[in-house]
């Protein structure tokens, strides 16, 4: 881990070094402990030392993706003067090619959801029902993608912007964004190894008989609807865990948390079980109340790419939400 001496000073990233020394004793990493000509132990960079020598010193304490720190060392993204470390971990990308941005026009009308949270590494927008993350077909607009690259733009920023998961078009709550390469492959590996949790509220049909549970159930694609996943026992891991939070006679007001993340894994296990997403007509719910799925991204908690430290990003309950929980008349477990 290292702790919060640094920052961001326009397209570099400072380091004090002694903090990173400070944090290296607990990531040093045997195998890179000497250089590729053999030298037993590594020197410790002085003012004036090559890059190639920092860059070593770098690679065998574990600080950042070996990848990222040889691509930096390639373009010249590595300067040390003695006290402080530099790192090309900001360069701006040409919106006129990228892909996150050249689809944009000065008279571009996007639908600007807030940001739940917001750093010089990730940021966190609150997306709504109704938006896609991302489009699907060509020249599709109005995504949470280019809302994310026209917030960096119209700061000046304009950073290489990838959204780290997405959500349904139709389920509203927190997505994370890397706003550089360091972050996306940090938050990349974090998704791997499970550690960002994902919350979610849903209002599903019927009364659950359980108070909470786990649905241990693998999904695949179904073959016939192209659209639709269906439980299948050569699918992939899917594994949802929830409780029970109100309830009425004729529905229930659930929490549920991912250990996996297929795609409508939410909307596939609880319609398996017998209690689709009031609203969700694609896997039985009725849309009598509502036309899209009762399903809510409450809050989701990540590593920071750089300190490890938690970040919690908390979504308010939609006005959806609000209103559809009065009309049920829930009634707390």
């Amino acid at each position: 881990m290292i702790d919060g001496r640094m920052k961001r000073n326009g397209q570099w990233l400072e380091l004090d070094w002694l903090a990173l020394g400070a944090a290296s004793s607990d990531t040093i990493n045997p195998e890179s402990e000497k250089d590729p000509a053999g030298l037993p132990e590594l020197a410790q960079p002085r003012a004036g030392s090559h890059p190639h020598l920092v860059r070593q010193w770098l690679l065998a304490r574990s600080f950042f993706p070996q990848k990222w720190i040889n691509r930096l060392f390639s373009i010249g993204g590595i300067q040390w003067n003695g006290e402080q470390l530099q790192l090309l971990a900001f360069p701006p990308v040409d919106p006129r090619s990228d892909a996150s941005y050249r689809h944009l026009r000065r008279d571009t009308k996007l639908n600007m959801p807030d940001v739940l949270y917001e750093d010089d590494f990730c940021i966190v927008f609150d997306k709504p029902a109704g938006m896609a993350v991302h489009g699907s077909s060509p020249g599709q607009c109005g995504t949470l993608d280019e809302a994310a690259a026209w917030y960096l733009l119209s700061q000046g920023d304009p950073l290489n912007i990838r959204h780290i998961h997405r959500l349904d078009d139709d389920t509203s709550g927190p997505v994370l964004y890397a706003k550089n390469d360091l972050a996306q492959w940090k938050l990349d590996e974090a998704m791997r190894a499970k550690a960002i949790d994902r919350q979610y509220m849903a209002v599903v049909q019927g009364r659950m008989s359980k108070p909470s549970g786990t649905i241990n159930m693998p999904i695949g694609k179904d073959r016939h609807h192209p659209a639709r996943r269906r439980v299948s026992e050569n699918g992939d891991l899917a594994i949802s865990h929830y409780e029970v939070v109100a309830a009425s006679s004729r529905s229930s007001l659930i929490r549920v948390k991912l250990e996996t993340g297929r795609t409508h894994q939410i909307r596939v296990h609880l319609s398996h079980i017998g209690h689709p997403l009031l609203g969700d007509g694609l896997y039985g719910g009725s849309t009598a109340q509502l036309k899209h799925q009762a399903l809510h991204g409450e809050k989701l908690v990540f590593p920071h790419p750089l300190t490890d430290s938690l970040i919690e990003a908390a979504s308010p309950w939609p006005q959806w939400l609000k209103q559809l929980s009065e009309e049920m008349e829930f009634r707390s477990k």
